[in-house]
């Protein structure tokens, strides 16, 4: 454990060694970020606040897909379908039954848990490509019955409307209200999925993940852990979708397609499978960047006078595939690799050799 350490920095303590933050310097470098993060609405713009809460209702999606691909091994090319599912339980519990966020919140998220385990039954005989196949069929399963319900109940294709999130008297209206709201419980997740990959099921994931056959013979209920993988990932997609929801106020089937399901896989990839903060530095890259091709694309035409508006349109999913393309071959391991690098680079300091 001593590379993990800056030099000269001994644990003493077993409380130590499987602290999260270890150092003092690791203590002020967070106290300061979330100083700097919650106070953000008090000179940003209600659109910057709109970019933020959309970041982190991603990354909270993101983040269980790490947990069921980056340290189960399992495939998942559904993440957006169980979203929309989420969302909308939220919508419908609050549309027609008038039911307050903290009922819809945790509904959401079981009811997402609950069909996330049904399609995560054939993990159990198979996996690899076959697998990511019968997911695949979970985001067209799920959506096509969403659009073919009753009208009354879901707004068919014309979606459904959502009334904005109330806690007590107060109501989230507004984009500063609203990332008061998805910020802490963004935090509150990464805390919480922190804290799984540590404890005994985050080290039979793991098992499951480098050998599943091995795993089983030491003792591993691969079966369990399995379905468990499967359940806490959808989790935190209902709990994504719920927040989407809110922050919406407006929810149709065209948000939750298959594109969204593989933008989100493509964050794990480039942030780093099996890392939660390469699910942070994936998410934001990947938003950075679609939102840095939004703001030049309009511009292009009038650079390269052969390019025509309606040519540039498409250009955000083709700069996102080549990125993608680079990083599965020129850094397989993520964004998070680099960050590793570079803490090993001074913690050694001053004995780099």
């Amino acid at each position: 454990m001593a590379i993990n350490r800056p030099c000269g920095t001994y644990d003493i303590s077993y409380d130590q060694d499987m602290a999260i933050l270890r150092t003092r310097l690791q203590w002020i470098l967070l106290i300061g970020s979330l100083i700097l993060l919650l106070t953000l609405p008090l000179y940003s713009s209600n659109y910057l606040l709109y970019l933020v809460n959309n970041i982190c209702i991603t990354l909270i999606a993101v983040v269980g897909l790490n947990i069921l691909m980056g340290y189960c091994g399992l495939v998942s090319i559904g993440q957006s379908a169980f979203m929309g599912i989420g969302a909308y339980t939220t919508g419908i519990l609050a549309h027609h039954f008038g039911f307050p966020f903290w009922f819809t919140l945790p509904c959401s998220a079981l009811m997402a848990g609950i069909i996330g385990v049904i399609f995560g039954l054939p993990s159990l005989r198979i996996k690899g490509f076959y697998l990511s196949m019968a997911t695949l069929a979970s985001q067209f399963i799920i959506m096509t019955l969403i659009m073919n319900a009753d009208p009354e109940l879901t707004g068919g294709a014309s979606g459904l409307s959502v009334p904005a999130p109330k806690i007590g008297d107060y109501i989230f209206n507004t984009q500063p209200k609203m990332f008061y709201l998805i910020v802490p419980l963004t935090i509150i997740m990464i805390f919480f999925s922190k804290n799984i990959v540590r404890t005994g099921t985050g080290r039979a994931f793991i098992a499951i993940r480098d050998n599943d056959l091995a795993a089983n013979v030491m003792g591993v209920n691969v079966f369990k852990y399995k379905l468990l993988a499967f359940f806490i990932c959808n989790v935190f997609a209902g709990v994504a979708g719920c927040l989407w929801a809110y922050l919406m106020r407006s929810i149709n089937p065209e948000q939750f397609t298959l594109l969204d399901s593989v933008w989100l896989m493509g964050m794990v990839f480039i942030g780093g499978q099996g890392s939660i903060v390469g699910s942070i530095f994936g998410t934001i890259f990947v938003r950075g960047l679609d939102e840095l091709v939004k703001t030049i694309t309009p511009f292009l035409p009038a650079l390269i006078p052969q390019l025509k508006a309606e040519n540039v349109i498409g250009f955000g999913p083709v700069i996102f595939a080549v990125v993608l393309i680079i990083f599965l071959i020129y850094e397989p391991r993520g964004l998070a690799h680099r960050w590793e690098v570079f803490k090993t680079s001074y913690r050694l300091n001053p004995f780099t050799y």
